[in-house]
């Protein structure tokens, strides 16, 4: 697999239709991508002293970080009525070699800060809400 650059690790919100239209959110300098796995123990006796877990059993998620520097895009703003509603909603993760990802998650955290004399900058945090597909 060739190297892929980080700019080019893109998150889009949907636009709230049937078959949404996703837009990127502008400002973005990092973002991070968790796939999390829970399992499920079914060792006993028979298991010679070895951990045995049952294949396709437990809680799958997916968990998306970001931080960046606020634009006031409209994706951006999106995501603040997302956060203050509540509100699952329709994104996408896109990368460089083509790959995408995409399903239903819930912004868990929006945070502003900003300095004196410098930029407002903001950090999220979204969490999957059912399936998270890979395209």
């Amino acid at each position: 697999m060739a190297a892929e650059r980080g700019s080019a690790f893109l998150l889009k919100v949907g636009d709230g239709a049937a078959t949404p239209t996703y837009a990127t959110v502008a400002g973005l300098r990092t973002t991070q991508l968790s796939i999390n796995g829970e399992s499920v123990a079914i060792t006993n006796k028979g298991s010679g002293g070895w951990r045995e877990l049952l294949s396709g059993a437990g809680t799958r998620s997916v968990s998306v970080a970001g931080a960046g520097v606020f634009t006031g895009s409209a994706a951006e703003a999106r995501l603040k009525g997302n956060a203050l509603a509540g509100t699952l909603d329709d994104y996408e993760l896109s990368f460089e070699g083509g790959e995408r990802m995409r399903g239903r998650f819930l912004l868990t955290r929006l945070d502003y800060a900003g300095d004196f004399n410098g930029e407002r900058s903001y950090t999220l945090a979204l969490e999957s809400s059912g399936a998270v597909t890979s395209l």
